[in-house]
């Protein structure tokens, strides 16, 4: 009886691997095909091609459109930020680094992606209140983020709202970017927005 619960356990094993593998693959061609394609070219047989599974793998992890493709964003958005917790693993650092690296948040595949979502989820009412909830939860979570890598104390009057603004900035660089490669000018704005942060939070 213990030899075949054994071997029960080491078949789930590999195939736990597996479907993680599987699943991550699907997350991560969903905000490529979004960031390449929009909402409208990017269906679950599309992301399935691309994720080399077949559409009935795909819908097994995630049963609708809708699930994928929050899924997906708010994987990478997770992804980024353990990414730019690892930069700065030491704490808050120098902060035209920290400014630049917050402005690169969005300026690559996973902004095109959400802002695709965005787009999407002000026409479609299934997507929106979904998209709104986890775009409030990512946007916390990079303004925790934020705070801490910028060794900003929010309990000084006015230094949320620097943050916040910094964030508000980034995005605003990162919308012009997806049109035009801005980098001259963000450059510009990283220096300016640094020289205002040492002025605002000391």
């Amino acid at each position: 009886m213990g030899a075949v619960t054994g071997g029960a356990t080491a078949e789930t094993g590999p195939k736990q691997a597996r479907s993680r593998v599987t699943r991550r693959h699907l997350l991560e061609a969903a905000v490529s095909c979004l960031a390449e394609h929009g909402w409208a070219g990017s269906t679950v047989s599309v992301v399935a091609e691309r994720a080399g599974v077949s559409r009935g793998a795909a819908q097994h992890h995630f049963p609708t459109r809708e699930d994928l493709f929050t899924a997906a964003v708010e994987y990478v958005a997770e992804e980024r930020s353990t990414a730019l917790r690892d930069l700065f693993h030491a704490g808050p650092a120098a902060r035209p680094a920290v400014v630049q690296a917050l402005v690169d948040l969005y300026t690559g595949t996973l902004f095109r992606a959400a802002l695709q979502l965005w787009v999407a989820a002000s026409n479609e009412e299934q997507l929106r209140p979904r998209v709104t909830e986890l775009e409030a939860r990512v946007g916390r979570e990079t303004h925790r983020i934020a705070v801490e890598l910028l060794g900003a104390d929010e309990a000084v009057p006015g230094v949320r709202e620097t943050v916040q603004g910094l964030l508000d900035m980034a995005r605003g660089l990162g919308l012009a970017n997806v049109l035009t490669d801005d980098a001259a000018r963000r450059a510009r704005v990283v220096a300016q927005w640094s020289r205002i942060l040492d002025a605002a939070l000391g």
